[in-house]
């Protein structure tokens, strides 16, 4: 937390996390015509930002994308709201709110998470069936090579489609494929109605990406969910429910426990 306290003290740091909480996914460029400074100085203050979490960048060929991760604030508001009445906490409070409510843009989501665990325990968490069924609900049957289909099991219904398909698989380091279909069956039994259904199965197919990284004694998972187009309705389920997920696969790695479950559990659709 100190790291954070430090990097949120300067204003020019905050003007950077307001323009990525604005608009999520910009280049150096573009963070840079937003502020009066220099390239490099940019660069700094980002270099902080990313050393205390409060910012994910992710590789686009030769470009870097640069992210807002709003994990850090809202650990830091669960702690000093709990040690605090609420009246003192409260611009923590809406900080966090404004966070979790705030779009990270039109077409991906990124969060940055640490875990104290293994890179082969966290892939083993995020492929077997025994472990994803534990936090997730879900079950995949492939064998977990480039190209291969994925089956999606939940509520006792499979999802079946040749455009379900691992697109990445380095084990312990990287792993990305694509999101399932969204059936009528599945809709059924996750609640969801026909008019959510039809907006969905209008939408093109996005895909999620999982990057491993050892960091001490601890993995950096860094979950980037895109390709979603304009105005996606996917888009929204999903935002709303990767953080409950991915605090549910920290704690599942960490002490063989499961959250609570969480109040809507559709966003997996």
């Amino acid at each position: 937390m100190d790291e954070v306290f430090k990097a949120l003290a300067d204003p020019n740091r905050r003007r950077l996390l307001d323009s990525l909480n604005a608009r999520n996914g910009q280049r150096l460029r573009e963070l840079c015509e937003g502020l009066d400074m220099a390239r490099q100085s940019v660069s700094k203050h980002l270099a902080v930002l990313e050393e205390a979490n409060l910012v994910t960048t992710v590789r686009r060929g030769r470009e870097k994308l640069h992210y807002l991760n709003a994990a850090p604030i809202n650990a830091i508001a669960d702690r000093w709201m709990h040690q605090y009445d609420r009246r003192r906490a409260e611009a923590l409070a809406d900080l966090k709110q404004a966070l979790e409510s705030a779009p990270m843009s039109e077409n991906a989501f990124a969060y940055t998470t640490f875990i104290k665990t293994t890179p082969e325990q966290l892939w083993q968490a995020l492929t077997d069936p025994a472990f994803t069924r534990r936090y997730w609900g879900v079950a995949f049957e492939t064998d977990w090579r480039p190209g291969s289909p994925m089956v999606w099991e939940e509520n006792g219904h499979r999802t079946v489609d040749p455009e379900q398909v691992v697109l990445e698989a380095e084990p312990y380091r990287r792993l990305s494929y694509t999101w399932h279909t969204p059936t009528p069956e599945w809709a059924a039994a996750a609640g969801i109605d026909d008019e959510t259904l039809k907006a969905l199965a209008a939408e093109s197919r996005s895909k999620v990406t999982f990057e491993i990284e050892p960091f001490g004694q601890t993995v950096k998972l860094t979950v980037v969910h895109d390709d979603f187009p304009d105005g996606s309705t996917m888009r929204q389920m999903v935002s709303t429910g990767w953080p409950h997920l991915l605090s549910d696969l920290k704690t599942f790695l960490e002490t063989g426990e499961t959250l609570p479950p969480a109040p809507d559990e559709a966003w997996q659709s």
